[in-house]
């Protein structure tokens, strides 16, 4: 099985949508745990990765992306 491939400030979806109706999480904390906090209400849960990899369905929006599209707006 492939590893889900991440990283700090990413805009995932879970498989489980949150109670207050959101399904996107961006990833504000990683280590052996990772921190997530909903975009919807702002609240943060901290899960073990291996927990966090499980449940993870993909990555919505990278950072990596989003600062790209930043600079070439600039320019």
């Amino acid at each position: 099985m492939e590893r889900k491939v991440f990283q700090l400030g990413d805009i995932v979806q879970m498989k489980k949508n949150h109670p207050c109706g959101s399904n996107e999480m961006e990833i504000i904390r990683m280590g052996m745990d990772i921190r997530i906090k909903c975009v919807g209400c702002q609240h943060s849960v901290l899960i073990p990765r291996a927990k966090f990899e499980k449940n993870m369905k993909k990555v919505l929006r990278s950072k990596d992306v989003i600062v790209e599209n930043a600079e070439s707006n600039e320019k």
